[in-house]
């Protein structure tokens, strides 16, 4: 079963004066619920633990985009270091693909793959697909269904994120880097309708911006 670090429903998060937040969302979050730095350190240590249990094998590590971009690059910084640094390095290649559930706040029950038709190519690869966020875990589970018709070799899932919810369908990732409270997050390209991918750190939405960026 995957470790991961718990962030609990109490928890109160950080002020957002304590960090540096654009300007032009102060008004738009009720708390910092993951700083960038604490993000960047389980990124590392979920690079080590992929290295170990993948490290033998070729990896096609494959982008979940938009929300994705952002931790995938970091992951695979890490996972670079690790190759540059140890006695054991694993040769890597990357393929992107772009999944749509989400309209406003609400994960819908419609999800979209663009680019399935490209999938064929990872037949008999080792596949890694790296994600921002699991909830209902549908969109995961839609996407390995698609996977597994073109015949991988090996597939494993990395998310930064799994949201605690009466929604999930009850599938968990392969890596887990945070298990987080039934609350809408934005940040560290988390977004709201296109918003606020630019912030660093992990935050909670508040109400007042659901209406604001409403579309």
């Amino acid at each position: 079963m995957a470790s991961y670090l718990q962030i609990a429903d109490d928890e109160k998060g950080h002020e957002l004066d304590l960090f540096c937040v654009p300007r032009h969302y102060e008004n738009d979050l009720d708390k910092v619920i993951i700083p960038h730095g604490l993000i960047m350190d389980r990124t590392e240590r979920l690079a080590r633990d992929i290295i170990r249990d993948m490290g033998g094998h070729h990896i096609v590590a494959l982008c979940v985009l938009k929300g994705g971009y952002k931790f995938f690059a970091d992951l695979l910084d890490y996972i670079k270091a690790l190759n540059q640094n140890s006695d054991k390095s694993v040769p890597l290649t990357v393929d992107f693909i772009r999944v749509k559930s989400y309209c406003n706040d609400k994960s819908t029950n419609n999800v979209k793959v663009i680019g399935g038709d490209e999938l064929s190519s990872l037949s008999g690869k080792n596949v890694l697909i790296v994600e921002d966020i699991v909830e209902t875990g549908r969109t995961m589970q839609t996407l390995l269904s698609l996977l597994s018709e073109c015949n991988p070799k090996m597939v494993k899932v990395v998310s930064l994120l799994v949201k605690r919810t009466p929604r999930s369908s009850g599938y968990r990732p392969d890596y887990i880097g945070f298990e987080v409270p039934d609350a809408f997050l934005v940040g560290y390209a988390l977004d709201y309708n296109e918003y606020f991918r630019d912030l660093s750190h992990i935050c909670i939405l508040n109400d007042q911006a659901k209406e604001k960026y409403k579309v």
